[in-house]
């Protein structure tokens, strides 16, 4: 049998030289070689799942490339495969081909052959693609289906009066609703939307900012899938005239996942939109948010004072929130008071006081800051400023020595100062206050395994202001494969226009100049546009161009 090294060095992936290194690291260590190469960087796991099964003599295939076989798939329970963490991706006579990141699994081998009563022949594949393949395979649309077909024949129209069977564990509208949003979760969507039709329910989920249409259920389930979301979101079942809020926790493979209910009265019955809150996020460093280095420089100036107000702007769904957040993981200290009001509180922190908005009790983002600035804070987080009271007094707790950090709803950044003085606040104060404004917009990253390089056109350039004289860049755009489920997207990433409050924009505020002539203001002073930043993670490799016009108009 050939040694790991040898076939490592024979193919090119390392020298002999990082060979030796490696060996000699291994021995201080007292690990195995291939877990040493894999934590020098020197081999990625996937280099060293294929290593191993040359090896041992078995086959290395590369899933998100290989073209499973559907029917393979159907032949195995996802549970099963979930748990051995093993897929079925090709049927040849009575031959089923299992990829296993474990090959050694006897136990897996033996159930699927018990299953499926067929001749098992185990190939390798790098532990997370296997699992990525499963997430993208078995999905639960046979079962939601046949659900589906179970829930109408069992109650032509299923409403408040039969809410008993609603509750129960094993109840077809249980199970529809658990698997709804559990292939959501999968999925990576953001939001389920449910929304009555006049003859049907359409569920549709928002993945990477986009809405994809994923069942048609029929009109008799309406009610029990309803009802059965407000129940696990503790709302009050029997109110259909008005909106409702609520909230919900979820074991998804052992992770708890919240999410965010919203009811909405329609004319066909109620719409209801649950936003997954990924707890992640909140967790999330700067560096994460991928604000380019220019950027981030003049970012860090601001947020280090102890003193001022940051705003961050853009549309609903922006990530202002998440930008926030991550902030806040760089001011918040052990040391320092972190307090913060939102409505609603989306992401539980330890270590930070987190004050919900509650307007029937009378606790209004005004009410709760005037609390607020009476508890000490040091750092205070204002989820988001609505009206000229709330906006009065941020600006005054900004001024007396606190670090402000809020959102506002304006398309880019100069917009923000004649925001707040359109809202009645004395302009000198707007100047003085303000530290530093961030413009934000969401727009779709490129698949890094599908994306191709091509050469744009001339015209297609000149809108980022490409000069004539100036070669034609290299530029990627979408394929799709079947990672990013053909879209050509996976993830996102967000763009940046990041403006500091000079003393020439403060002036500007204080004489009430309008957001041109404070944008033109900012450009001088190398303030870079939302269009600009894009183009430049175009330039990367990071998204398209056709993406960049589709967010930044």
């Amino acid at each position: 049998m050939k040694q790991l090294g040898a076939i490592l060095v024979e193919e090119g992936t390392l020298t002999e030289e990082q060979l030796l290194d490696a060996i000699d690291e291994q021995r201080d260590r007292g690990q195995s070689l291939g877990r040493t190469l894999v934590e020098l960087g020197l081999i990625s796991e996937g280099q060293l799942v294929r290593a191993l099964a040359e090896q041992v003599g078995m086959d290395f295939v590369e899933l998100t490339d290989f073209p499973v076989d559907r029917a393979a798939v159907a032949l195995v329970p996802d549970t099963v495969c979930r748990r051995h963490a093993a897929l079925p991706i090709q049927i040849d006579g009575d031959i089923l081909k299992i990829a296993m990141s474990n090959p050694g699994n006897v136990v897996a081998v033996d159930d699927i052959r018990t299953l499926t009563r067929m001749q098992i022949l185990p190939v390798v594949a790098a532990h997370e693609d296997v699992l990525q393949a499963i997430d993208r395979y078995c999905r639960s649309d046979a079962e939601l289906n046949e659900l589906q077909g179970a829930i109408t024949d069992e109650d032509e129209a299923i409403d408040l009066a039969s809410i008993g069977s609603v509750v129960e564990d094993d109840a077809p509208i249980v199970r529809f609703v658990n698997l709804l949003i559990t292939q959501a979760i999968q999925d990576r969507a953001s939001d389920i939307h449910i929304e009555p039709a006049e003859k049907d329910v359409l569920v549709r989920y928002r993945i990477d900012g986009v809405l994809h249409e994923m069942q048609r259920a029929p009109k008799a389930i309406q009610n029990g899938v309803i009802s059965r979301i407000k129940i696990m979101a503790d709302i009050d079942i029997a109110e259909r005239r008005k909106p409702q809020d609520g909230r919900l926790s979820v074991n998804h493979n052992g992770k708890k996942v919240d999410l965010r209910v919203a009811t909405l009265p329609t004319v066909w019955g109620e719409k209801i939109v649950m936003r997954i809150l990924d707890n992640s996020t909140a967790a999330m460093d700067l560096m994460d948010l991928g604000i380019r280095e220019n950027n981030l420089e003049m970012y860090k100036e601001s947020y280090q004072k102890p003193y001022g107000m940051i705003l961050v702007t853009g549309p609903t769904g922006s990530g202002k929130s998440t930008t926030l957040y991550a902030t806040l993981n760089q001011v918040a200290r052990p040391e320092i008071n972190v307090i913060t009001v939102e409505d609603p509180v989306e992401y539980r922190i330890g270590g930070i006081n987190q004050v919900q908005v509650n307007p029937k009790a009378g606790l209004t983002f005004a009410s709760a800051l005037r609390s607020i600035l009476r508890a000490d804070p040091d750092v205070v987080l204002l989820g988001e400023i609505r009206d000229g009271e709330t906006a009065q007094i941020a600006i005054e707790a900004a001024l007396t020595g606190h670090l402000v950090l809020s959102t506002l709803h304006t398309n880019d950044a100069p917009s923000a100062i004649t925001r707040l003085i359109e809202m009645n606040i004395e302009p000198f104060l707007v100047g003085s206050a303000v530290d530093c404004v961030v413009a934000q917009r969401l727009a779709r990253r490129l698949c890094e395994n599908c994306k191709e390089e091509y050469k744009p056109s001339r015209p297609e350039v000149e809108r980022f202001g490409w000069s004539d004289d100036e070669p034609l860049p290299q530029l990627w755009r979408p394929a799709g494969c079947q990672r990013c489920s053909h879209t050509g997207y996976r993830g996102r990433l967000a763009l940046h226009e990041i403006m500091p409050v000079s003393e020439e924009i403060e002036r500007l505020a204080v004489a009430r100049a309008s957001s041109a002539e404070i944008a033109r203001a900012a450009y001088a002073a190398g303030m870079e546009t939302l269009l600009h930043d894009g183009w430049m993670k175009a330039q990367s490799g990071l998204t398209s161009t056709e993406e960049l016009l589709r967010v930044v108009k």
